[in-house]
């Protein structure tokens, strides 16, 4: 941090931390919960009705990370979702993980049965316990985490951004369970927020954390009266001008129709996830995917971007050419922009960000052509864009999370898209730079020949220019 600092948590307390994206969040965290080692007397912990006295065992961290399959996932690639041919026989169901964090957390009882069935169903969880760990949505996958955490009982839960990600439903299912547990047992939580508009009321206190430094607990209200008001607007007018006067490209394609699906269908085993979809989307529209989690929502934006062989079996046509009569996927992928929550978790190399940005250029994760002058030149525009200036050089894996996404948005931005593809983007990003983004998005959708996708939980995430909805339905079966 950039000085010393005071903190206390009291029992019974329940604590927001909260800042904007790179301001300390995460490091005054990994403090609190023993992943730095402190000289002795700097901290203590004191927990009278646990049975050990181990950091570990009492405070339970779940991190923005953990949302998409955690650190030890290293089988997964981006297309790995979807080709369920490449998925190992031996890759556990979710409902086998469940039982094995249940067993480890302690003994079998029926009081704690009783629990493990509750948070089965406050979570509507029984139609995954099947389903593979590779094949869940990032909303699934929370949920999931979340379940294996809440077995071991901890006395303080510490969650990233809990509610992104999550449908509606679900968030307010997740509430009231937070609210439960606040209000029933001996755990106190710690939820960490970049949404500073989104703190529960079961929360007590509030701590900021701005540019490193941790700033005094206040209470909730306290907090939320001296809160200052969030800009409606973010981008620049210079910016604004810039982006719309950027040069169009003589090699664009040029349809009527950028996306046609007729009677689509996707399934994986006996689980099906679209049914006879048929969708016309045509150029210069603006659609909004919206619907519960599992829904289908990313699988359709993957038969789009070719990452799901399923789509060759489909009759689905991209800019006016039909899924395989011989175009080139890569041909496909030099029209798109794309940013997604699989994106976000398979981009593990921790390369400069710059590189990063400069292989949405090259539709790759990672970067293995050297970029020419020129393209590095509109790279750093896009970064600038979306105020990431003087972080050109930073290795990508040591931003917050709320910074990795703003890389990846001006990846997806960098090579002008005909259609912009955005899955959920605003994830983990605070309030300024989620109104940022979205005039960066209305701004760019004001050029000529540009149709935009965009899925997100939340209809105030949603810019102006939006005038298409699809709401996607689970299916059961």
């Amino acid at each position: 941090m950039a000085e010393p600092f005071d903190f206390t948590l009291q029992a019974c307390e329940h604590l927001a931390i909260v800042g904007a994206n790179g301001a300390g969040k995460s490091m005054l965290v990994d403090i609190l919960v023993g992943n730095h080692p402190l000289f002795p007397d700097m901290a203590t912990y004191h927990f009278p009705d646990s049975s050990s006295n181990l950091i570990s065992d009492n405070i339970k961290y779940i991190t923005f990370r953990d949302t998409y399959g955690g650190d030890n996932d290293r089988t997964y690639f981006l297309q790995q979702r979807w080709n369920q041919m490449e998925i190992d026989k031996e890759t556990p169901t979710a409902g086998v993980k469940l039982e094995e964090a249940y067993r480890m957390a302690g003994a079998d009882t029926p009081e704690r049965r009783a629990m493990q069935q509750r948070i089965y169903k406050l979570f509507n969880m029984e139609h995954l316990l099947d389903k593979y760990i590779i094949l869940l949505s990032s909303g699934e996958l929370r949920k999931f985490k979340l379940a294996c955490t809440l077995f071991a009982a901890p006395r303080v839960l510490v969650m990233d951004n809990p509610f992104i990600g999550l449908d509606a439903e679900t968030r307010d299912q997740l509430r009231d369970l937070l609210t439960l547990l606040s209000q029933e047992h001996l755990l106190q939580l710690i939820l960490v927020l970049s949404k500073s508009d989104d703190i529960p009321t079961f929360i007590t206190h509030v701590v900021e954390v701005k540019d490193m430094h941790v700033l005094p607990t206040l209470l909730r209200e306290e907090y939320l009266r001296q809160r200052a008001p969030f800009p409606k607007r973010v981008l620049s007018e210079a910016y604004e001008k810039a982006i719309i006067s950027l040069p169009y490209s003589d090699r664009e394609y040029n349809s009527q129709e950028v996306v046609k699906m007729n009677s689509v269908s996707i399934r994986y085993d006996e689980r099906t996830i679209l049914k006879e979809l048929s969708w016309t989307v045509r150029n210069g529209e603006r659609w909004a995917l919206s619907g519960q989690n599992g829904s289908g929502k990313s699988t359709l934006l993957s038969l789009i971007c070719a990452d799901n062989p399923q789509g060759y079996a489909c009759d689905i046509a991209l800019f006016g050419y039909q899924r395989g009569s011989g175009e080139s996927i890569w041909d496909i992928k030099k029209h798109i922009g794309y940013v997604s929550p699989e994106l976000h978790r398979s981009y593990k190399q921790d390369i400069p960000c710059i590189r990063v940005v400069a292989s949405g250029l090259k539709d790759s994760v990672g970067l293995y052509v050297k970029p020419r002058p020129e393209e590095l030149d509109i790279c750093r525009f896009w970064m600038d864009v979306f105020g990431l200036k003087g972080k050109e050089e930073r290795p990508f894996l040591q931003l917050s999370s709320g910074e990795q996404r703003l890389v990846l948005l001006a990846r997806a931005f960098v090579k002008d898209p005909e259609l912009l593809i955005l899955d959920e983007p605003l994830h983990g990003l605070d309030n300024i730079n989620r109104q940022l983004v979205k005039d960066v998005i209305e701004v760019f959708c004001q050029r000529r020949n540009k149709t935009l996708l965009m899925v997100t939980h939340y209809q105030q995430e949603l810019p102006p220019c939006i005038d298409h909805h699809l709401y996607l339905q689970r299916h059961l079966d």
